[in-house]
């Protein structure tokens, strides 16, 4: 673990190795708050970014996560079904109170609370992704697999 990290991401870092995963969490000088951004910032596809969307339920208030691939825009109808509840996208307020983390830096995981969270079925098609490690310049690799077990995600189509 590189002491340079932010304090996010090495909170992030930590929680990781704790749960039992190996990922090693990077900080760029770059901005990674945004899918293309950190595309751009690590050389990879834009569909491999795995990009941490924090929705909030209209009727119950409950936190919901997308982790979706960073070349597709979540349809809300679609989430709204499958949480059985229309859903709107959280201000950065209830992301960061719900999560831990600010907007640009949510990680799939390591939350402040237990979120219900969906992976986007597309994220799959790929050997590696990259996904938010705590701060905006902070990124780590995985697999989906890895993906599906830290955070116990459903995969769906919600695209």
């Amino acid at each position: 673990m590189s002491h340079e990290l932010r304090p996010s991401a090495r909170k992030f870092q930590t929680a990781l190795i704790a749960r039992g995963f190996q990922c090693e969490v990077v900080e760029l000088p770059d901005a990674t708050r945004t899918a293309p951004q950190a595309a751009q910032a690590i050389g990879c596809a834009v569909a491999q970014i795995a990009k941490s969307l924090v929705f909030k339920g209209r009727r119950t208030d409950k936190a919901i996560l997308v982790i979706a691939s960073g070349a597709n825009r979540v349809d809300e109808a679609k989430l709204g079904e499958l949480v059985a509840e229309p859903v709107e996208k959280a201000n950065a307020h209830f992301a960061r109170e719900r999560t831990g983390f600010v907007i640009g830096g949510i990680p799939p995981t390591c939350h402040t609370e237990s979120i219900a969270t969906f992976i986007d079925e597309d994220l799959l098609q790929h050997a590696e992704i990259w996904a938010a490690a705590g701060t905006p310049h902070a990124l780590f690799k995985l697999t989906p697999s890895h993906l599906r077990k830290m955070t116990g995600g459903q995969v769906a189509a919600i695209k």
